[in-house]
């Protein structure tokens, strides 16, 4: 022992810290697991919508001329996350499907109203976009959670316009 003097002192450290963690690990399973609680309310919701779009303002650096048209922009695309709330609530609250069939006649609605709510989106916001110059809109997609391969399919579930209805 005499050659390693500090192989004693890890030897022991190592013991001391497995039976602490495994000390720690029979305290967590005996714990009643804690009361569930809704970590993300509505208040969150909107201060998280209030966050982006105040961002999205910044990245896109619009001018005086451009913040006038910010506005339609605005407004649809809090309507679309509030559509978007919505929809998880009903989806919450209705009947287990019976089949697949209703499954798949759930999306299908679903992604309809999804694409209702994105038309509504580029309506608004193409007099915003026509003004913009190329260094702004090259800022967009990416800021929206958007794929930077024009033309690839882009799942409207990963915008962050719909996050909501995913919780």
């Amino acid at each position: 022992m005499a050659k390693f003097p500090g192989l004693s002192a890890i030897a022991v450290t190592l013991l001391l810290a497995a039976g602490a963690s495994h000390a720690v690990a029979q305290d967590a399973t005996t714990a009643p697991p804690p009361p569930a609680v809704d970590l993300y309310t509505d208040n969150d919701a909107q201060a998280v919508l209030d966050a982006r779009l105040i961002a999205l303002k910044t990245v896109i650096g619009l001018t005086p001329d451009q913040e006038k048209l910010w506005t339609p922009v605005d407004a649809a695309i809090r309507q679309a996350a509030k559509n978007a709330m919505s929809r998880r609530i009903d989806r919450e609250k209705a009947t287990p499907a019976m089949d697949f069939l209703d499954v798949l006649e759930r999306i299908g609605d679903a992604e309809a109203a999804r694409a209702q709510d994105l038309k509504s989106v580029v309506a608004a916001a193409r007099p915003l976009v026509k003004a913009l110059s190329e260094e702004q809109r090259r800022r967009i997609p990416a800021f929206l959670g958007m794929t930077d391969k024009l033309g690839a399919p882009q799942p409207t579930a990963e915008l962050w316009i719909f996050e909501d209805e995913q919780n």
